[in-house]
């Protein structure tokens, strides 16, 4: 499964983005999605996560508030809405798909089968 990411780009503080991740020649429909990120000198770290079926949604305890993820299976795509945007939230983010567990234990990151190449995303005024 091949997960491309978009949305990314230069934001000034207090703005908000929307990424996308999308699954050209293949389906989202199965998977659990989760967003993460990886900021500039710092380990990966995950930010949402979205199951298949239900569209339960999971936050990081700190993405709580400002993150925003959906799904829009009709259209083969799950969004991270991020409003607020902080200097801190310049990172490469990484959209990723889960078939076994879904959203169990996603946020290690363990659990992922297939990853995004990623869409940077950088807070600058």
């Amino acid at each position: 499964l091949q997960l491309v990411e978009s949305g990314g780009g230069l934001v000034q503080p207090g703005g908000s983005l929307r990424l996308s991740c999308t699954a050209p020649g293949g389906t989202l429909d199965y998977y659990a999605i989760g967003w993460f990120r990886q900021a500039p000198g710092k380990e990966r770290e995950g930010v949402s996560c979205i199951t298949s079926s239900d569209r339960r949604t999971y936050y990081a305890d700190s993405m709580k508030g400002r993150f925003t993820i959906s799904r829009d299976n009709a259209k083969n795509t799950v969004y991270l809405r991020i409003n607020s945007l902080k200097s801190e939230d310049t990172a490469v983010y990484y959209c990723a798909a889960m078939a076994l567990r879904g959203c169990y234990a996603w946020e290690g990151g363990a659990e992922v089968d297939y990853w995004g190449q990623g869409t940077h995303v950088t807070v600058s005024s």
